[in-house]
């Protein structure tokens, strides 16, 4: 047993050692730049999908693999790995860092909140949709860490006030208290070390969580692990609770471009792959999704209420004269914790106003059914894409100041000075530079895959495949991506499959986005493990549930959201992108004689 044991803490260098040997045969039986390209993105997918070594690291392979085996040169792999993506990456998280930094998403979330009411079926909607919201443009893992400490206060807070109403009532019944039903009220009370809540301007944190792939325990503080509940229906509670954060921060991310890194490594490998096609951007790609979005919040919405609150939802209807305890104790710490906040301070109010601009330029860009800006430069046309628009804005923090002037001291010398709505320092804290190396290793690999001929044998090979239904090909691809992103990281899923899914349309005479959509936004499809995204493993380290819990739920959530996708791009994708024609921007059919490995 203890060689085992000790195997099993080894075995990330095992996999690290043993992996390219046993793939080696691989180059030197089939000499062909097809099958040495095939070696080194087996060896990649291998690390990746284990996570041997940190996935950052392993995105640097191809640019030492594919200069030795000569496939590409070291320039151009290396350029490969800095793209227009990393250019909206930095204008969108130089937003998120003020965003987060000045507590703007905390009072949106709990405005949302305070609007739809505090009857559990209509407080679990709320944080949904502004969990969902806040995702679209911040990472989900920010959002899900952000919200969660509030939905646990209130998750206590009702708790206690049910404990002291029903030991007021056995006190009215028999004269006495009985205090097993009372909750311990000097019990230590959860801190969020991610927020600071602040009525002025000079307290405050800023993100230190890297989107999709940083381990999220870091910010969310250690829960009890004894926990009292006075009824089934009060744990049951907590629990639909909890899972409404997971899920709703992982969909809300789905309508935005910039919403998580899977649609940005989707936009990036198909404006590299199809550059004459000028049809996806954030416009037509909101278009699609948000309906998608809808359905699938309101559907989860329904799911977790009949299975953690019962399907009996008149209670929501109640007038305010009958509110319960529970829901009067709700609403009390959500208003307790947006006062709190105190008025809104300039630096939010610019922030709102950048954020608002930024989406608004990148919706007006090249809407498609009316000119956009971008028709103002006819010259220089499909020179400003939506990356333009984040750096314009983005610079924008660094240079707005956060205060007016003020004399500062050092020594005799006097001077004034003024700090800008961000750093240097708070936007590094919150670039995820390991999603950043990630995605041009994924860049790097599609065109290694590329100018090896590796994908034109894929594709030849899988030409076969053209006999079938397209909307089966569709549903085979997109249940192999989502159950592949329970256990390896979404962008790693996206950033191995799409290579192989771009020519598979190809050869079978498909318009490339209608298997390329469907596939991209099943990979968020992550709910059914604490494991399997960030927000999952925040959620359940809060005590609340256990991974049968998790996987219950997530099973109809995924299924729910397969069909949603399904729908989406059959009913409205299909005249939006004129899917069911193959498009003059895709390069001719593949021959089925291709030579390769």
């Amino acid at each position: 047993m203890g060689f085992f044991t000790k195997l099993w803490a080894f075995r990330k260098i095992l996999i690290i050692v043993l992996t390219p040997l046993l793939l080696l045969p691989l180059p030197l039986l089939i000499d062909t730049k097809e099958a040495q390209c095939a070696y080194t993105l087996f060896v990649v997918a291998v690390y990746w999908l284990t996570e041997a070594m940190p996935l950052a690291v392993t995105a640097l392979i191809p640019a030492l693999m594919f200069p030795l085996f000569g496939i590409m040169k070291s320039k151009t792999v290396a350029s490969a790995y800095f793209k227009d993506f990393h250019l909206l990456l930095i204008g969108v998280v130089c937003l998120a860092t003020s965003i987060e930094k000045w507590n703007l998403h905390k009072r949106i979330a709990l405005r949302m909140v305070m609007l739809v009411g505090v009857n559990p079926g209509w407080l679990m909607m709320g944080f949904m949709i502004s969990s969902a919201f806040l995702s679209m443009w911040l990472s989900n893992t920010s959002t899900a860490a952000m919200v969660m400490p509030i939905v646990e206060a209130v998750i206590q807070q009702i708790l206690n006030a049910e404990a002291e109403v029903n030991a007021i009532q056995m006190k009215n019944m028999d004269g006495t208290s009985n205090l097993g039903l009372q909750l311990d009220e000097d019990e230590v009370k959860r801190e969020n070390n991610t927020e600071a809540v602040s009525n002025g301007v000079e307290h405050y944190t800023v993100c230190k969580i890297d989107p999709e792939d940083t381990s999220p325990q870091r910010s969310v503080p250690k829960p009890e692990m004894e926990r009292k509940y006075l009824s089934k229906k009060d744990h049951m509670m907590c629990k639909g609770m909890s899972l409404c954060i997971a899920y709703s921060c992982t969909i809300g991310g789905l309508s935005t471009i910039t919403g998580t890194s899977t649609n940005l490594i989707f936009a990036e490998h198909f404006n590299n792959r199809y550059p004459d096609c000028h049809c996806i951007n954030f416009g037509t790609w909101f278009v699609l999704t948000f309906p998608i979005t809808i359905i699938i919040l309101i559907l989860s919405w329904v799911w977790l209420h009949w299975l953690y609150l019962g399907f009996d939802f008149s209670g929501m209807f109640r007038c305010a004269k009958d509110k319960s305890e529970k829901e009067k104790a709700s609403a009390k710490i959500i208003n307790n914790e947006y006062k709190q906040l105190g008025s809104i301070s300039n630096q939010e109010l610019v922030t709102l106003v950048i954020f608002i601009l930024m989406a608004l330029l990148w919706f007006t860009r090249d809407p498609g059914f009316v000119p956009g800006w971008s028709s103002l430069f006819p010259q220089y046309k499909g020179y400003a894409t939506d990356s333009t628009a984040a750096l314009i804005l983005g610079l924008l923090f660094f240079i707005i100041p956060a205060n007016m002037p003020n004399n500062s001291s050092c020594g005799k010398k006097s001077y004034l000075s003024y700090t800008t709505l961000i750093t240097w320092k708070e936007f590094q804290s919150c670039m995820p530079w390991q999603i950043a190396l990630l995605v041009g290793g994924g860049f790097a690999l599609a065109q290694g895959t590329e100018d090896s001929g590796l994908s034109a044998w894929v594709g030849s090979k899988l030409t076969p495949l053209g006999s079938l239904p397209i909307w089966v090909t569709i549903a085979v691809s997109s249940l192999i991506v989502t159950s592949v992103t329970e256990v390896a990281s979404n962008p790693a899923t996206i950033t191995i499959f799409l290579p192989i899914l771009s020519p598979l349309a190809e050869a079978i005479g498909v318009n490339p986005l209608y298997i390329l959509i469907p596939t991209t936004l099943c990979t968020s499809f992550a709910f059914l493990l604490p494991v399997a995204n960030p927000p999952n493993a925040i959620v359940f380290t809060y005590g609340h549930l256990q991974v049968i819990d998790m996987v219950k739920a997530g099973l109809g959530v995924n299924i729910i959201g397969v069909l949603a996708v399904m729908l989406g791009v059959r009913v409205w994708g299909v005249p939006l992108f004129d899917l069911e024609t193959y498009p003059s921007w895709a390069p001719p059919h593949f021959i089925a004689n291709i030579t390769g490995p």
